[in-house]
This record gives C-alpha cells, structure tokens and sequence, in this order.
C-alpha cells in the first residue's frame, strides 16, 4: 500500500488527487437529490400519476444497489479508472437523454440508466482503500463522503432553482454538463490504484465465500447498514411528520430535513481529524452512542408529550453527527477485511445498505399517520440506531477474541 507515489493533480500517473474523489462521490450524491422538486411537475407534463413518476427515485435506488454490486468486482479485475471512466461516460449520455425524453416511460428508463453514476461513489471509498491503511482509510473516506453529506443539502435547492427559471430539463442538462466534466476530469486525473490489473473472476469468485462468511465484515456491513437505515427512515417519513403532525410548509420541511445533514457533516470531519488517531472501531462505537442517545432522548420527550418540530428535527442533529462518525469508519473496517477484495465489498456493502435503508424508509412510511403523531418514526429511527451500535460492538468483541488489534 504504501508503493504508490504521491497523488499530482492532473497526473494520472499518480493515485487521484483528493478533489477527484470527492467529486466522484459528490456528483453520485447530487445525482440523486437535484431534481426532487421537480418530480410533481414532470408527472404532470407527461400525464402520468405520481405514484408512477416516485419511480424515479425508489427505482434509482434500486438500479443504485445493483450497480454497486456489479462494478465492485469488474473494478477488482480491470482496475477502478477504465470503469469509472466509463461510468461517467454512460451517465452523461442518459443525462442528455433524460432532457430530450418524449415521454413519461423513456424518462424513467434512462433515469435508470443514470444509476451508473455510482460508480463514483463505490469507487471512490475502494480507491481510498486501495492507496492507505485501514484507519487513515477510514479518515481519507472521511472527507470523501464530506462532498457526499453536502450535496444533498444544496442539491434541491439548485434543481428548483434551475426549475424556475429555466424549466426542469435543464436540471438534466446541467448533470449532462457535470458528467462530460467528471469524464475530463478522471481521465487527466486519475491514476490506477490496482495493482497487476486485479484478480481473475474466477479467483475472485473462489475467494467470495471468505469475504461473505466473516462475520466482521457482515458486522461492519450491518453497522452501515442499520446507520443509515435510520436516516432513510427519516427521509420515507419526515414529509408526512413535518405536514401531518407538525403543519409546516414544504420549504420549511426542506429546511428541517437539512438538521441531519449538518451534523452528518461535522461528523465526516471529526472523522477525517481523528480516526488515524483513535482507530476506526473506537470512533464507529462513539458515533453509534451518540446517534442512538440523541433518538432516545428525543422519544422520551415526545413518550411524555412534548412533541414539536423543534424538538423532532433538532434532535436529528444527533443521528447525523453519529452517522458522520459511524459511516466512514466502518466502511473502512469493511473494506479491510480482505483488501484485495476492496470494490467487491464496497460494492456489496453499499447494496445492502442502500437495500436495508429502502425497507425501512418505506416501513416508516407504512406505520404512520397524523393520528400516530411521530412516535412510530422515533422508534424506528432509535431501534435501527441502536442496533448499529450491537452490531459494531460484535466486531470489537470478535476482534479482541481473535486477537486483532
């Protein structure tokens, strides 16, 4: 690992700058939030229900997870630039074609299509794994994912921004944009961080059942995955919460889903400072304490019949930051626990957390209702979050018993 030369920019003889990976990262992230205020509007000029155009985004994440475990090996094998290059490639042709859709049917299709983009997100944490150790992994991923936890805050307010003005093919035109760009840019930039072209499918294929029957990466897996299953959680419920329960306008509910993501970021950046230092497990258990605290208190108050949006969102505050230090850090730990399997298990365990934060994103939708008020959400939100914090504490424990330091 320690073989590689020093990232240059604009040297693809060298590992990707930093700015490389965040963008990788960030353009994933921003794929996926920018033209979310446009959704009602699409539906109505191709004169289709809603219900049908929500596919855009339930079917994304979908076509997301499969991606993930798709690219993950081809880029153990062929290495991580000629994918992402062509990744990026094939997004920015769905891009421009998403703009020009005759109809309702063609848009999702190539919405779907759009999913390739993941490999930026996939790819980018792999490379990082790739280049450095487990810990400073887990920081370099730390500011990787600060790109990812932003994006989403600015990414609906640039898509309706775009929509006012200039109509919401635009939004699509601007990603066509961002697309062509991330192509320029990976291929002046990026530098293979595979070494010898990667492993054979089919060696890699007789080494999947060392990497799926561990059960430190299932628990680094698990981890991740009840992590953000609390925030997806959130996202399948906060509409209704913030309406229903709470009365606030849609740009208020905007403003209260943005609580999260600023603590998610505060988090990334502690991560980056301080997980070389304290070592990813330490900072995984903190960050799932601190998540799973701040959502106990928070339905303690509302069991005793305080409820507010004050309290509701401002607690939130609380996931994200433990997210922000729960997610990097045992997606390095994941990542390590066989290395040359690095984009396999990225891949794979971004499927599963994209798949598990789907079930209960759409379980906190089904169990809610004005009369219900947010405790159904609450619960939700802490139990998932506690059991991230179970299944990072099995990692210690197995660990120790292994005699892992």
């Amino acid at each position: 690992m320690t073989t590689h030369p020093s990232a240059r920019f604009f040297d693809r003889t060298t590992p990707p700058h930093m700015f490389t990976l965040v963008m990788l990262a960030g353009l994933s992230a921003l794929n996926m939030s920018l033209f979310l205020p446009s959704l009602n509007t699409i539906a109505a000029e191709y004169g289709v229900d809603y219900s049908v155009m929500q596919l855009a985004v339930s079917g994304y994440f979908a076509a997301t997870a499969i991606m993930q475990i798709i690219v993950g090996p081809i880029s153990d094998r062929f290495g991580r630039r000629p994918v992402v290059l062509v990744g990026f490639a094939i997004f920015t042709v769905a891009s421009a074609g998403a703009a020009l859709a005759p109809s309702g049917a063609a848009f999702l299709g190539l919405r779907l299509v759009q999913a390739t983009v993941a490999t930026g997100m996939v790819l980018s944490r792999a490379v990082v794994r790739d280049l450095v150790s487990q810990d400073k992994a887990a920081s370099m991923i730390g500011y990787v994912t600060l790109g990812m936890s932003i994006m989403p805050m600015i990414g609906p307010f640039i898509g309706g921004t775009v929509d006012e003005f200039l109509g919401w093919r635009a939004n699509f035109w601007l990603l066509t944009l961002m697309g062509f760009l991330m192509v320029v840019l990976v291929w002046a930039d990026q530098g293979e961080t595979v070494r010898d072209r990667g492993l054979p499918f089919r060696e890699q294929v007789k080494q999947y059942p060392a990497l799926l029957a561990s059960p430190r990466f299932w628990g680094y897996v698990m981890c991740t995955a009840f992590a953000a299953g609390a925030y997806y959680a959130l996202l399948g419920g906060a509409s209704l919460v913030a309406s229903g329960v709470f009365g606030l306008s849609p740009l208020q509910t905007g403003l209260a889903l943005g609580s999260p993501t600023v603590g998610y970021a505060v988090g990334n950046y502690i991560s980056g400072r301080y997980s070389v230092r304290f070592g990813v497990n330490r900072m995984t258990l903190v960050g799932t304490g601190i998540a799973s605290a701040g959502l106990a208190v928070s339905l303690a108050i509302s069991l005793l019949g305080y409820e507010s949006a004050l309290l509701f969102f401002g607690f939130c505050i609380f996931l994200g930051l433990g997210n922000g230090l729960t997610m990097p850090n045992a997606t390095a730990g994941m990542l390590s626990v066989r290395p040359h399997l690095a984009g396999t298990a990225s891949g794979l365990g971004g499927a599963i957390m994209v798949t598990g934060g789907a079930a209960l994103s759409a379980m906190a939708g089904a169990s809610l209702s004005p009369e219900a008020g947010s405790l159904p959400l609450q619960a939700i939100m802490f139990g998932s979050s506690v059991l991230s914090g179970i299944a990072i504490a099995l990692v210690i424990r197995r660990e120790k018993r292994l005699g892992i330091e």
